[in-house]
């Protein structure tokens, strides 16, 4: 006769998972709330620049000189602002907004001579007028040369 050995069932060990579940949340929520994504912008020190008004007026040419060609050309210090078609002349605004600034920085006062050529249509020289009273320039002057007004 034989004899049947039962073996011993040995139970086998079960881990819990909604408590790991719990504990792995936690942890994560711990870990997002204590970094810091970027840096704080009080750390970063810096200085931005700006105007600084003068004690005393610097010695630097308070006046530019602008020639007009009688094809309508805006030129300033050998450098053509704008296209001779365009209805508002930006660039030589922006140029003479930033000569005013300076000026005013400096204590002293913007002046503009005029030097239109001798067949420079009148709507020419509005634009550039015009241009001078956008950037707040009051002093405009015209020059007489050979080949101008």
């Amino acid at each position: 006769m034989a004899v049947k050995v039962r073996k011993k069932e040995t139970p086998q060990g079960e881990i819990p998972i909604a408590p790991m579940i719990d504990v792995v949340f936690l942890l994560l929520i711990y870990f997002m709330v204590s970094a810091s994504l970027h840096r704080e912008e009080a750390d970063i020190r810096f200085q931005l620049p700006g105007t600084v008004e003068q004690e005393t007026a610097l010695e630097m040419p308070d006046e530019q000189f602008i020639e007009i060609t009688a094809e309508g050309r805006v030129i300033v210090n050998d450098f053509e602002y704008d296209s001779p078609q365009a209805r508002r002349l930006i660039e030589l605004e922006a140029m003479l907004t930033r000569f005013q600034e300076t000026s005013r920085a400096n204590q002293g006062e913007a002046i503009v001579t005029l030097q239109p050529h001798a067949d420079t249509p009148h709507q020419n020289i509005v634009r550039v007028l015009d241009a001078c009273s956008a950037a707040n320039i009051s002093a405009v002057n015209f020059a007489l040369g050979e080949d101008g007004i």
